[in-house]
C-alpha cells in the first residue's frame, strides 16, 4: 500500500518504509520530529519533497489537527449569517458521512446520531474529530492515517475508537497512527516505528523492535524552566485584591432551543486550581467561553468575574488583561498572518495578532518565552509555518508571558508528545504550589489529574 525510498522534505529523512494491506502501524515521535510532514506528504498538501519511490494508494484518508483547522476555516469562509435573518449553522453533519443509514451502527457507536443535522461549526472539537473519522471509514478508505487519534475524544470514545480501529487491519485496510505518547500504542499494532529529529529511526515487527521505538522519544532539555519569583518580577497587571475570582450562580448554555448546561453553580476563589472534565459535547468549552467573556451568554448569566458583575460596564479587555488563555477556539482563531515572536508578544495586548509595536522590554520578555518552551530558533517563522505541536507551544507562551492571575486552559497539550506534556504540568505544579496563578484546567487524558487540582467539576 506504501513503498517508499529516499524521501527527503525539509525536516525530513525516510530512507526506506513499506506498509502492506492488513498492517496496522503505529509511529512514535516527538513535538517536531517530522511525523506531522510525513503525514502531510501522505496527504498530498506537502509538495516540496523528492523521492526514488514514493508509491500511495489512491483513496488514502488522512485525519489531522491541520485538517480540521482547515476545514473550519473553509466554513467560516462560507457562512452567510449576515445575509440571512437567523443564524447560518454551516454544512450539516451528515453531509460528511457516506450512506449514512448503512453505517447507523458505526454512528451510534460514535454517539454522533443526535448531532447529524448540526452545522459543523456547532459540534464541539471532540464531536467534529470523532465526525472527520467517520467520514474516512463510510467512504471506505483503503489506508487510514491518523495524527493522535486519541486526542480530544473523552474516554468513552477513545474505548470505542479503539475497538473500531483493532477491527480494520482484518479487513484488509492498512492503519497508520502517528502518536507522541508511548501510553497512547494500541496493543494490538502489528508494527511499529518512530521518528526523531526529522529521520524515521525505528521500524520493525511490533514485538521485535517494541523497546527501541520507546527508547528513541527524545526528552528535551529546558522546557518552561522560569522560576516563580521571574515570574512575579515580569507580572505586568497589579492584584485588585478579590479573593474571588470566578463566581456562577444557576449557570446556563444553550444553543438555540437546544440546552447544552443548566443550573449550574461555580466559585473559585484564589488558589483553587480547578479541573473540568467530561465527554464531548457536554458544554466544557461553553463554560470556559462564558467565564472569559468570549461567549454572549456571559452577560445572561449570574456570573462575577475578579469581584465585578459581568454586565455592570467593565470592560472585557479590563478583565481579560488578568487572563492567560489557551483553548481550541483560541488556536483556530490565529489566522492572521504573524511571525512565532509576534504571537507570544501579542498575550501581552490580548489580541490576535500584533497592532501595538511592542517596547525594546516586551520583545525581550518574548524572546525569554519562546526559549522556555523551546522555540527560540522559531522566532521568525509563521504560525502556520510550524507543527500543530509547535503551534500550541506558542499559545502556552502567549498565555503565560503576563504571568496572569487566572490561567485558563482548555485541553492545553493537545499535539504535544509526553515530555512536553509532563513539562507543562510539572509547571503547572510548581505554579500552583507558589500561589502565582489560579488554574482552571480542561482534561480528557487521566494521567494529566494531578494533585494540585483543589477541586473538580465533572460534566455528566
Amino acid at each position: 500500500m506504501i513503498e517508499i525510498e529516499g524521501l527527503r522534505a525539509t525536516g525530513l529523512h525516510i530512507d526506506r518504509f513499506t506498509l502492506r494491506a492488513g498492517e496496522a502501524w503505529c509511529c512514535l515521535g516527538g513535538t517536531g520530529s517530522g511525523m506531522e510532514r510525513f503525514s502531510a506528504v501522505l496527504g498530498g498538501t506537502e509538495t516540496a519533497y523528492t523521492a526514488r519511490r514514493l508509491e500511495l494508494p489512491r483513496d488514502i484518508g488522512v485525519i489531522s489537527f491541520r485538517g480540521q483547522q482547515e476545514l473550519y476555516e473553509a466554513e467560516l469562509r462560507r457562512d452567510d449569517t449576515d445575509f440571512l435573518d437567523r443564524l447560518d449553522p454551516g454544512t450539516p453533519a451528515r453531509a460528511f458521512l457516506t450512506r449514512v443509514e448503512e453505517h447507523r451502527a458505526l454512528i451510534d457507536l460514535f454517539r454522533l446520531g443526535p448531532h447529524l443535522d448540526k452545522g459543523y461549526r456547532q459540534l464541539s472539537s471532540g464531536q467534529a474529530r470523532k465526525l472527520l473519522l467517520l467520514a474516512q471509514l463510510t467512504r471506505g478508505v483503503s489506508l487510514l492515517v491518523i495524527e493522535n487519534p486519541w486526542e480530544g475524544l473523552d474516554q468513552a470514545a477513545c474505548a470505542e475508537l479503539d475497538r473500531v480501529l483493532a477491527g480494520l487491519p482484518g479487513r484488509g485496510l492498512g492503519l497508520l497512527l502517528f502518536v507522541g505518547n508511548q501510553a497512547d500504542i494500541p496493543a494490538w499494532c502489528t508494527h511499529l516505528a518512530a521518528f526523531r529529529d526529522g529521520r524515521l529511526v525505528v521500524q520493525g515487527d511490533a514485538a521485535t523492535v517494541h523497546s527501541e521505538v520507546r527508547a528513541a522519544l527524545k526528552r528535551p532539555e529546558g522546557l518552561f524552566r522560569v522560576s516563580v519569583e521571574e515570574l512575579r518580577a515580569e507580572r505586568r497587571t497589579a492584584d485588585n485584591g478579590a479573593d474571588t475570582l470566578i463566581s456562577l450562580r444557576g449557570g446556563f448554555a444553550r444553543y438555540g432551543e437546544v440546552e447544552v448546561f443548566n443550573g449550574l453553580d461555580l466559585e473559585i476563589r484564589r488558589g483553587d486550581h480547578t479541573l473540568i472534565s467530561g465527554p464531548n459535547g457536554c458544554g466544557k468549552s461553553t463554560l470556559l467561553q462564558i467565564l472569559t467573556g468570549d461567549h454572549p451568554l456571559c452577560y445572561a448569566n449570574d456570573l462575577t468575574v475578579f469581584g465585578r458583575r459581568r454586565g455592570s460596564g467593565e470592560s472585557i479587555w479590563d478583565l481579560k488583561r488578568h487572563m492567560g488563555i489557551v483553548s481550541g477556539d483560541l488556536h483556530r482563531n490565529h489566522r492572521v498572518a504573524g511571525s512565532a515572536l509576534a504571537v507570544v508578544l501579542s498575550g501581552l495586548y490580548d489580541s490576535i495578532g500584533l497592532y501595538t509595536r511592542p517596547t525594546a522590554g516586551d520583545e525581550e520578555l518574548a524572546r525569554r518565552w519562546l526559549g522556555r518552551v523551546g522555540l527560540a530558533h522559531r522566532a521568525g517563522t509563521s504560525f502556520r509555518g510550524l507543527g500543530y505541536g509547535e503551534q500550541r507551544l506558542l499559545l502556552l507562551a502567549r498565555a503565560l508571558i503576563k504571568a496572569p492571575r487566572l490561567l485558563v486552559l482548555d485541553e492545553p497539550t493537545q499535539g504535544l508528545d509526553e515530555h512536553h506534556r509532563g513539562a507543562l504540568l510539572d509547571f503547572l505544579a510548581s505554579v500552583a504550589g507558589r500561589d502565582l496563578c489560579t488554574i482552571l484546567y480542561v482534561s480528557h487524558r487521566a494521567d494529566e489529574y494531578r494533585p494540585f487540582f483543589s477541586q473538580h467539576l465533572r460534566f455528566s
